[in-house]
């Protein structure tokens, strides 16, 4: 029996021919993203101290009452105009009217009971002068007179109390403002002290803002700032009017309150800002090393808030970060970036975690 041998080569040709001419082609290499990258910078000196704030109404006040009764009437609505003394909420009243009624009862019986003492003290004095009453009918006479007197002005001030509490039972706006918030409805029982209505100046506003302890030595009273309010991107003006001197119920900060010069049409009590206080001499200050990346080079989730760094391989990596205080266009960071790590400002396509990336 013969061996039949095929040499090598020709069985790697024929395997080669048998695959019907179909050539794999090698994968498409995946494109780097140009983008530019920028080092964090460290704020030593800030020409200014930043902190977060709300604006709020400089008049405001949560109306009620001080007798028990169901409401009526509601006169007006959220978001109206009222004018000071202006009828807000009526209360039920017929307890009151049917005491009133008694005491003008009172004061009429009183009032007769004082005119005929009044004129037997009269008389009783004449008599006296006469010497054809005794002194002791004369004094008699006169601590009837006197009791008849008190007997009347006690009543008349009984109907003072009452008629006080005829303005506790038609609530009016004791200064000029907005109606913002009604508590209670047509029906509701009103008892002392439950807030009925709140009411807010609308003539002028202010900034109330928490300033930390290392901050709080740079700002005094009467400085000029600027406040950007975060909703509209508007710049406001002003001055500041308080600085506390006491953090014991503020949580460890301070609080400050700033007078608005003119305020926009868009500008509503409720709305948070950043406040910018200017400091002349920063020296005087605890300096602190703060971590400062643009705001626009934030990548946002809801709540968190990221940034992109390049890690080995030129490969883009999303990092969460802890955020700060808000200085002008630039954010603080407080956590998850190191000192002389690069991250990207801007990219020419999107980014996501994992890209590659080719720095410009």
């Amino acid at each position: 029996m013969k061996k039949i041998f095929i040499p090598i080569l020709t069985v790697a040709l024929i395997l080669l021919t048998s695959c019907n001419g179909e050539k794999k082609e090698a994968p498409a290499k995946e494109l780097a993203i140009a983008v530019k990258v920028s080092g964090i910078s460290s704020d030593d000196n800030s020409p200014f101290v930043t902190a977060s704030g709300k604006i709020e109404a400089e008049n405001s006040a949560n109306l009620s009452t001080r007798i028990m009764g169901y409401v009526t009437k509601i006169h007006v609505q959220v978001g109206q105009k009222v004018g000071a003394g202006q009828l807000l909420v009526s209360i039920n009243n017929t307890d009151l009217q049917a005491k009133k009624a008694q005491v003008d009862a009172s004061i009429h019986q009183a009032n007769a009971g004082y005119n005929n003492a009044k004129k037997d003290y009269d008389r009783f004095v004449n008599l006296f002068k006469q010497q054809s009453a005794s002194q002791k009918e004369l004094d008699d006479i006169t601590a009837r007179y006197e009791m008849a007197k008190a007997g009347l002005e006690g009543a008349r001030q009984m109907r003072n109390e009452i008629l006080a509490q005829f303005s506790y039972s038609n609530i009016t706006a004791p200064f000029s403002g907005v109606v913002t918030k009604a508590f209670v409805k047509e029906g509701d029982m009103a008892n002392p002290g439950m807030p009925l209505v709140s009411l807010e100046g609308a003539s002028k506003l202010q900034v109330t803002a928490m300033v930390s302890e290392n901050d709080i030595v740079s700002i005094k009273k009467g400085m000029p700032v600027n406040v950007l309010v975060k909703s509209s991107n508007v710049t406001l003006t002003g001055k500041v009017s308080e600085v506390s001197i006491s953090a014991a119920n503020t949580g460890g900060q301070y609080l400050v309150k700033v007078n608005l010069d003119k305020t926009d049409a868009s500008v509503l009590s409720g709305m948070f800002v950043n406040v910018q206080f200017p400091v002349a001499n920063k020296t005087q200050t605890v300096e602190t090393n703060r971590i400062l990346v643009p705001e626009n080079a934030l990548v946002k989730q809801g709540q968190l808030s990221g940034i992109y760094t390049i890690a080995t391989g030129n490969i883009a990596i999303l990092r969460w970060l802890r955020t700060g205080k808000t200085f002008g266009n630039q954010v603080e960071v407080l956590s998850g970036l190191s000192a002389n790590e690069q991250y990207i400002v801007s990219a020419d396509g999107k980014l996501y975690n994992g890209a590659l990336v080719r720095v410009q």
